[in-house]
């Protein structure tokens, strides 16, 4: 997985929208380039080559989250129309024919925006967000907190060198989210990085990895609704009602995304490509299969509807070449997600 993040309106890390464009030539060209993120690369290059015959497919289950993915047209489309949306109640207008693509914490925010556009059509989503934001940002500690007390409690069976390091991290993140300085807010990714900074023993290497796995659930606006609104609702960095519009799809458009981390060796191979939101593709990072799992137990059902999907396209002559994609997907998702994954293919037949 090579994600990193523009246009999109989350961080990334290994991304790789399906289409033909350069990296000069955004998605989206009309939106500024820190409209939503906090970098600025795509990989369009050899990494994910491969992919490339998944390209031409559309409304395709995305394999973790059960949702209809959009294509980089169709995403193009909608974010033209919602430019032209002033208000609160014409782009809910919009934005209606595509709630089956959102995402869960993405459709949370669409249904608060609905109800408000319903109470002042003439108003926007800045002011939704920003008549929310009180309340949403206490909760938004409230979410912080609850796993650093559980990364703390993690550390309580480390030895004594260890568990102090990792308390000298987490209190500093503490005292972080409690001043709230607009200046210098909470990042998860400062816990991350500031964690990396302890060397534990061999014996305890296993306890402080899984130790850092707890920091990843810390709340983002990807996950959290919370998160979302005090994210667009940070005054350094004003977003426009339009853009806020555009941000509750831009997660659901379709990513080519290695299956075995590319960063770990993944090959560049179609059998180690499979079509994901983007999103989850970024949520999922590098973290193991068998971890995403764990937090979305529904995947392997998603994944056996999408490889359905993916027969039903061969059947219809678009992967021609390809047929035997489906067997190339059921072992490489066997494989990382050690079993989990067993994709049953008894009605398919490269002579059918």
């Amino acid at each position: 997985m090579y994600i990193s993040s523009m246009m999109l309106g989350f961080p990334v890390k290994n991304l790789t929208p399906i289409n033909n464009r350069s990296v000069s030539q955004p998605i989206t060209p009309k939106l500024k380039q820190d409209t939503f993120v906090k970098s600025s690369q795509i990989n369009f290059g050899s990494a994910t080559s491969q992919s490339a015959p998944l390209k031409k497919l559309r409304n395709m289950i995305d394999p973790y989250s059960g949702i209809t993915m959009l294509s980089s047209d169709e995403l193009s489309m909608a974010e033209k129309t919602l430019d032209k949306c002033k208000d609160a109640q014409s782009a809910i207008k919009v934005l209606s024919r595509y709630t089956k693509n959102m995402l869960p914490v993405e459709k949370d925010m669409f249904d608060i925006f609905k109800a408000y556009s319903k109470q002042n059509p003439n108003g926007n989503f800045v002011d939704c967000l920003n008549g929310l934001r009180p309340e949403a940002h206490k909760k938004l500690m409230l979410e912080e907190f609850d796993i650093l007390d559980k990364v703390d409690d993690m550390s309580r069976n480390a030895s004594p060198d260890l568990a102090l390091a990792v308390r000298h991290k987490t209190t500093k993140c503490r005292d972080v989210i409690l001043t709230d300085n607009p200046m210098k807010p909470f990042k998860r990714k400062t816990l991350i990085t500031s964690l990396d900074e302890i060397i534990p023993t061999k014996k305890e290497q296993k306890l402080f990895e899984k130790l850092k796995e707890q920091v990843e659930y810390l709340p983002t606006s990807g996950t959290s609704k919370n998160a979302f609104i005090v994210k667009y609702t940070d005054t350094s960095k004003p977003r426009s009602h339009e853009e806020i519009a555009k941000r509750l799809l831009r997660p659901s458009i379709q990513t080519a995304e290695h299956i075995h981390p590319d960063s770990l060796g993944g090959a560049n191979a179609l059998g180690n490509f499979i079509l994901t939101s983007a999103g989850r593709n970024s949520e999922r990072g590098n973290m193991p299969l068998t971890k995403f799992i764990q937090k979305y137990p529904d995947i392997p059902k998603y994944m056996q509807t999408h490889v359905e999907q993916i027969i039903d396209n061969i059947n219809d002559g678009k992967l021609k070449g390809y047929e035997d994609y489906p067997f190339k997907l059921q072992k490489s998702l066997y494989k990382e997600s050690k079993g989990s994954i067993n994709l049953d293919l008894s009605n398919y037949s490269l002579e059918s």
